[in-house]
């Protein structure tokens, strides 16, 4: 339903502040000059308007109107396709929109058909276009634009076309590679926090498991001066306990054996884990390198081959543009011939009107003298006649002043047949010079038609060699993005190769991982081991207590044996203390050398 103009007006002015509406129809209004305006205003201050619709509202005879709504549209941000059709625009007001354009970078289509743009408007446009390069759809339909203007807006939408579509994927494409190295990198910081909480536990349970040797050391320490007091309380069984210290000494000594083995299977192991890490880390380090320097290279490889593709359209631009002025030097050099050639056909009809007045009034004097001699002669022969009447009567007398004046009369007749011959000549000779000085003209006219169609004809060769230059550019362009694709295929393979880098390293740190735990484990059977041998001891020290209890009454005969034992006893202690220490302080140095102390951070 059309508005009237004044609600059609408070309408758009409600629209300035919605932000809601993103698509608006105002077909058939009949908006004109206040409308205009009102939409002028809109598009400065609504920022929500993506698409606009204004057939049939008869806004182009209003040009200041439609300049101020130009204006506006110049600065808006946020409109996107605009919908002129059937609006009377003149090539003013496509000058108008052409400068709009210019300055507009959001507008994408614009439908200007049925309107009266013209020449001037279609050229006013085209000379836009390269400084536009959002714009990709340009109807311009039924306007009585030029097949070549019509032709080299299509080629600039395509371009812009080509070039928003380019620059879509390029941005898709590093979006993609931007979330693929953010994965990448949680991922491997996930990784490697991983790692670090698990260095963490094993150190925690490496301490946890020293505290527990040592409360075990001090209670063997217990269990031995439990052992002394019973000894010195229980001197009689002596004999007994020198077979069991025996049978303990043999053990001591092979378990002595057993952790002398064990330490030294654990130092081999720690080396072999350390150099196994250590290259581990070497290789990884090269790899990492490797894979930065390829993707740099790639990376330098795509910018170089950007810049040569933005300095190749750069180059079509700049032919594009040399095409379009050598056409335009074409039309305005044929419409001057047009316009000589008119001229001098004028020329030639007022010299030849000229002329031919010269001509008429040429014969009308010469009428004009000759009737002036006969009249004379006419009246001077009445003159004599009445002379010849009057002195008849002295004819005779008279005679020779008569011949003289007939002579006279001839003489004059002569003279005024020469003077008439000569006008007719001067009249010929007159009329020759100036058929000769037309013919003149003509001749350098039609040199100069001859030169304009030799220029005409350098025009068209040089028209065709930048298209032949355009044509080989625009495959020199195709080549150039072949050549791009397949590096972007290149380093999408290398996005690939990295990938399958990154699996490998994660699945060598989970064999790692899994040798360090298959380490733990055997760590765990030592610990077991350790605890049976306490056992162990703990059995025999019972044993011994029954052994000694059994055998108290020899306690008096061997006291001497006793000492000598206890001496023993005091240095098998010390070696057993040193020994725990020796134990100890492997065990110390192992878990300080170890490659999880090496990974894990300094605190």
């Amino acid at each position: 339903m059309p508005y009237p103009l004044t609600g059609a007006t408070l309408l758009l002015q409600g629209l300035c502040t919605n932000t809601v509406v993103r698509f608006l129809d105002l077909k058939g209004n009949n908006l004109q000059a206040a409308g205009a305006e009102a939409l002028g205003q809109l598009l400065r201050q609504n920022k929500s308007i993506q698409s606009l619709t204004l057939e049939w509202n008869n806004l182009g005879p209003w040009e200041d109107a439609f300049a101020a709504f130009c204006g506006a549209l110049a600065s808006n941000g946020a409109l996107q396709q605009l919908d002129l059709r059937n609006n009377q625009i003149s090539h003013k007001g496509a000058e108008e929109l052409a400068l709009a354009l210019t300055r507009n970078t959001h507008l994408q289509q614009l439908d200007l058909r049925w309107n009266s743009v013209g020449l001037l408007g279609g050229r006013a446009l085209v000379n836009c276009l390269p400084r536009n390069r959002t714009l990709w759809r340009l109807e311009l339909a039924g306007n009585n634009v030029p097949g070549d203007i019509l032709r080299a807006v299509e080629q600039a939408m395509d371009h812009n076309q080509e070039r928003q579509t380019t620059s879509r994927e390029n941005r898709a494409r590093t979006h993609v590679l931007s979330k693929e190295v953010q994965h990448l990198q949680e991922e491997k910081s996930r990784q490697f926090l991983d790692l670090m909480e698990t260095i963490d536990k094993q150190r925690k349970e490496m301490a946890r498991s020293s505290r527990a040797s040592a409360a075990c050391v001090g209670q063997l320490q217990e269990a031995l001066n439990e052992r002394h007091s019973i000894i010195n309380a229980l001197k009689a069984k002596l004999q007994m306990a020198e077979a069991a210290l025996a049978l303990s000494e043999q053990k001591a000594q092979g378990l002595g054996e057993l952790l002398a083995t064990a330490e030294q299977e654990q130092r081999s192991l720690a080396q072999r884990q350390a150099k196994e890490h250590r290259l581990e880390q070497q290789e990884a380090a090269e790899r990492e390198s490797k894979l930065l320097r390829d993707l740099s290279a790639a990376n330098e490889k795509h910018l170089l081959l950007r810049n040569q593709v933005d300095e190749l359209e750069r180059k079509v631009r700049a032919q594009q543009e040399q095409l379009f002025l050598a056409r335009q030097e074409l039309t305005n050099t044929a419409a001057e011939l047009k316009i000589r050639a008119v001229q001098a056909e004028e020329r030639l009809e007022l010299e030849k009107k000229r002329s031919r007045q010269s001509l008429e009034d040429v014969e009308q004097l010469r009428a004009k003298e000759v009737e002036h001699v006969t009249r004379h002669l006419e009246e001077s022969e009445r003159a004599m006649q009445e002379r010849v009447q009057r002195l008849e009567a002295s004819r005779l007398s008279l005679e020779e002043e008569l011949s003289r004046v007939k002579a006279a009369a001839l003489s004059e007749r002569g003279q005024a047949e020469e003077e008439l011959i000569k006008a007719k000549n001067q009249v010929r000779l007159e009329e020759q010079q100036r058929l000769a000085h037309l013919e003149e003209k003509l001749r350098l006219l039609a040199q100069a038609r001859d030169e304009a169609q030799s220029a005409c004809l350098q025009q068209r060769q040089t028209v065709a060699d930048a298209q032949a230059r355009a044509s080989q550019l625009s495959l020199q362009v195709e080549g150039l993005r072949r050549r791009l694709e397949e590096l972007q295929q290149e380093l999408s393979n290398k996005d690939q190769e990295k990938v399958a880098e990154v699996t490998r390293v994660r699945v060598e740190l989970r064999e790692q991982n899994g040798r360090l735990q298959a380490e733990l484990t055997a760590q765990e059977a030592l610990r077991e081991k350790v605890a049976a041998l306490e056992r162990q001891l703990k059995v025999m020290a019972g044993d011994h207590r029954e052994a000694l209890l059994d055998r108290e009454s020899e306690n008096a005969s061997l006291r001497e044996k006793l000492r000598l034992k206890e001496a023993e006893i005091a240095r098998i202690r010390e070696e057993e203390a040193q020994r725990a220490s020796f134990l100890q302080n492997a065990v110390l140095a192992y878990v300080q050398g170890s490659p999880l102390r090496a990974l894990s951070p300094q605190k």
